[in-house]
């Protein structure tokens, strides 16, 4: 997600110097300039919403020049002082201090970037899915150390996806496009539960909702898509593990505080299930000493599910224009109601 004094915006692309507008332009020009509304952007964001900034002729703006490291807070802190608007990424607090340093009390906007990581986030969690039903990085890794000798009979045997049962725990638009990727695979049967029925979304991809403990039981892949509340955090647990079949692969692309890692960990390294995926954890990024790392059956990528280059520069795209319209009082295209 991507976030800004009109507009807390959300985003994360070009280099500084192409932000330089102001030098070397005629005096006239720089003061027309310097009476725009002002902009910090907090890391380097992809290139279409930035050429939409600088296309606009609306705003002057300034940018923390690295998508390597986050803009160390003091920095932040003495760039949005005085700023109009603030785009942001996910590594950046927006908390009092930082509104105070802006000037910033009352009558901020928030814009955000819903809905165009949908296609990203699926295709990924398919992928992961894949990866770890079939053992892939286990296989790969046997190819280049020397373990490939001899065909035997169940080496590296995984799950197939046909005749299983999927579920789906949080039925919104990504776990209905991961169904929907998932259908050719000849899965025989998708459950799904979630606070009460979405019988829309459901009907979409002819699936069954059924309690937790059904959904736990009756998986033979089990995808976690919920948000991350108060209700939903941990509920991926110990419970909920006890009663998944030991041969059920569990994949999470939702958020890392919705699993209980410990229990997580019991799980997979007892043989309560079959492997997990994860490509998102608490913290981030996790340890290199954390314990899952040392399973073959547990699969854990570096938050990744949104990162296509044209998803990002859709995310890009979408923070600039809220952006541009919060500054001008108007509707923003994706707004938090505060």
């Amino acid at each position: 997600m991507w976030c800004g004094r009109v507009a807390l915006q959300r985003i994360a692309v070009a280099p500084l110097n192409s932000l330089r507008i102001t030098r070397g332009l005629p005096g006239t020009v720089q003061r027309e300039m310097s009476s725009l509304p002002r902009v910090y952007i907090t890391r380097q964001i992809p290139p279409e919403g930035l050429k939409i900034l600088s296309e606009s002729g609306q705003v002057q703006f300034d940018l923390w020049d690295s998508d390597d490291v986050p803009v160390p807070r003091k920095e932040l802190l003495q760039k949005v002082k005085g700023v109009d608007a603030l785009v942001c990424v996910l590594t950046e607090k927006i908390d009092a201090e930082l509104l105070d340093a802006a000037g910033q009390v009352t009558g901020i906007r928030v814009g955000y970037t819903p809905d165009v990581l949908t296609d990203s986030v699926a295709e990924l969690t398919v992928a992961l899915l894949l990866t770890t039903s079939r053992r892939l990085i286990e296989a790969t890794h046997e190819a280049k150390s020397g373990g490939w000798g001899t065909w035997r009979t169940l080496w590296l045997c995984g799950y197939e996806l046909a005749n299983s049962t999927v579920g789906i725990l949080g039925l919104g638009r990504i776990g209905v496009a991961i169904a929907e990727r998932l259908k050719p695979f000849k899965v025989k049967k998708f459950i799904y539960t979630d606070v009460a029925p979405r019988p829309e979304l459901a009907s979409l991809i002819d699936a069954e909702y059924v309690s937790m403990d059904e959904l736990a039981s009756q998986s033979d892949f089990l995808t976690v898509c919920c948000a991350l509340t108060p209700e939903t955090k941990d509920i991926c647990n110990k419970d909920l593990f006890s009663k998944m079949k030991n041969t059920s692969i569990f994949i999470n692309t939702s958020r890392g505080g919705v699993v209980d890692q410990e229990d997580l960990y019991e799980a997979l390294s007892s043989g309560q299930i079959a492997g997990a995926g994860l490509d998102v954890t608490v913290p981030e990024p996790l340890p290199t000493s954390h314990p899952l790392f040392t399973l073959n059956n547990c699969v854990i990528l570096p938050h990744i599910a949104s990162a296509s280059y044209s998803t990002r520069n859709a995310m890009s795209a979408l923070a600039a224009n809220n952006l541009l319209l919060g500054l001008k009082g108007q509707p923003m295209i994706k707004e938090l109601k505060l």
